[in-house]
């Protein structure tokens, strides 16, 4: 039995993982990172090896020096999957959660691969042009490393902010906020907060929500069939929920096996419902929708 978010009850947090691949894998390889970091020194540690904290981000942080990013290309992907401890891992992988929910109920779920690698990247494009181009980053500029997954975060969250504007989430203690108002409020935080600590943290954030702003709002929809989205195909096919198979023995009629046209048909009509209901909330809210029009919607997102 799956989880809808729409009706009361308990969710089982790990269910509407294994329900959504691409979300699962993303919060488990950031874990897994993690831990590996940990366990490693841990080893090191046990053997009267003192460990270096700094040689894991020294191999996969993103340097804001270029010279040093070519000498590790690499880092300004391996950069969005490391954290400096446990709280900096937790509370983004919350908030990659409570986005990527939002994004596969009302995206097709691949769609958060392609938010988070390319947020990623342009967060950390941003933090090494701004550490280049700004005179007070002048003495640290050499030295100076990003890491964690905030930028990548933050790009799924504007997105679907962008692309939900008007949806209301309940939040503890506050009650219903809409999408855009929980955005906007991260994005002028970490504007406001460049001057007061990690400026290279907020500023690789900010150019993790211009992508999520962009991708949506831009007419080219740069969101669209982008490498990574391919990645998260893949990724999908590695974990899937199991589904028990019951077998009854009925009668049964075989149906007429339904044409291209007719299936490109019913696809073009249910897309236009889908849109149809997305414009509604947009405009009034998702609690103006009906009964039936929120079922629809949940099932509709199940499949993407």
């Amino acid at each position: 039995m799956s989880y809808n978010p729409y009706k009361p009850g308990i969710p089982n947090p790990l269910l509407i993982l294994k329900q959504r691949p691409v979300l699962y894998w993303l919060i488990l390889i950031n874990t897994a990172v993690w831990l590996f970091e940990n366990i490693f020194n841990l080893f090191l540690f046990l053997f009267k090896i003192e460990p270096d904290n700094s040689w894991f981000s020294a191999l996969f942080a993103v340097p804001a020096d270029i010279q040093g990013l070519l000498h590790k290309p690499w880092t300004i992907i391996t950069y969005m999957f490391i954290h400096a401890d446990f709280f900096h891992l937790f509370f983004n992988m919350l908030m990659l959660y409570f986005g990527g929910l939002l994004m596969s109920q009302f995206m097709k779920a691949s769609k958060i691969v392609t938010f988070y690698f390319w947020g990623g990247i342009w967060g950390a494009i941003l933090y090494i042009t701004a550490y280049n181009i700004f005179p007070v980053f002048g003495d640290v500029k050499d030295i100076s490393v990003a890491l964690g997954a905030s930028a990548a975060v933050l790009s799924v969250l504007v997105g679907i902010a962008t692309y939900m504007p008007e949806y209301r989430v309940q939040l503890l203690l506050i009650g219903p906020v809409r999408l855009k108002y929980i955005a906007l409020g991260l994005v002028i935080i970490d504007i406001l907060s460049i001057s007061k600590g990690n400026p290279g943290g907020h500023i690789a954030h900010l150019g993790g929500a211009l992508y999520g702003y962009i991708a949506i709002k831009h007419p080219l929809n740069l969101w669209k069939g982008l490498t990574f989205e391919k990645i998260s195909f893949a990724l999908s096919n590695l974990i899937k929920p199991k589904l028990k198979v019951h077998y009854k023995t009925e009668s049964y009629t075989h149906k007429r096996p339904v044409s291209d046209d007719d299936y490109n048909k019913m696809r073009v009509e249910k897309q236009k419902r889908i849109d149809s209901i997305l414009d509604k909330i947009s405009k009034n809210g998702y609690d103006s929708l009906t009964r039936e029009e929120k079922d629809f919607l949940f099932k509709s997102g199940n499949k993407n």
